[in-house]
């Protein structure tokens, strides 16, 4: 999987530019048409689970177009992240169930708390806010999901021990990481 919890920083780069060279490759595999423009946006998404801008100017430099055109297509469709998704993907509902019950103010303390806002990831690649329009508990109102477990009757007063339990989480998965490691 490309963003492993014990990668570092440099390491995720390291890994991102040889799936960026990956791609070059792959997208000489389409005709230089600009109706493969999306096809091609896709099959980068697929591949780095978001647009960074080195793949828009590739992109553009391939297809022989602006750059502005590309993002303009990019930025269009809500299908593409510009953002690379955390280890944990956090999905606020503001459907209207969940709106009514306070969801803005439950976003609003995820990423006060990430210092994060909404479409953006944490600069250590663990946690990333998006807004959706349903996630289809409505009877639940309000719902949040982290990764693919729903949090049900969400409160803003939640939102701190969600973060917390991960985050220690992580920090026992380390020790125990050490500890084998010192043990060998």
């Amino acid at each position: 999987m490309l963003w492993e919890r014990d990668l570092t920083q440099e390491d995720l780069n390291k890994v991102e530019q040889k799936l960026l060279s990956e791609i070059e490759n792959n997208i000489k595999e389409y005709e230089k048409s600009r109706g493969n423009l999306i096809p091609i946006l896709q099959m980068i998404q697929e591949k780095l689970k978001y647009l960074p801008k080195d793949s828009i100017e590739m992109v553009a430099k391939y297809l022989e177009i602006n750059t502005c055109e590309v993002y303009g297509v990019a930025t269009f469709y809500n299908q593409f992240r510009f953002n690379p998704p955390g280890n944990h993907p956090i999905k606020v509902c503001l459907g209207t169930a969940c709106h009514v019950k306070g969801a803005d103010i439950i976003l609003e303390n995820f990423e006060r708390k990430l210092e994060i806002l909404e479409g953006e990831t944490t600069p250590d690649r663990e946690f990333s806010i998006d807004r959706v329009a349903c996630v289809g508990c409505c009877a639940l109102a309000p719902v949040t999901m982290i990764g693919d477990t729903v949090q049900s009757h969400m409160a803003p007063s939640k939102v701190e021990g969600l973060i917390l339990r991960f985050k220690i989480e992580k920090e026992m998965q380390e020790r125990e990481k050490a500890k084998n490691e010192t043990a060998i």
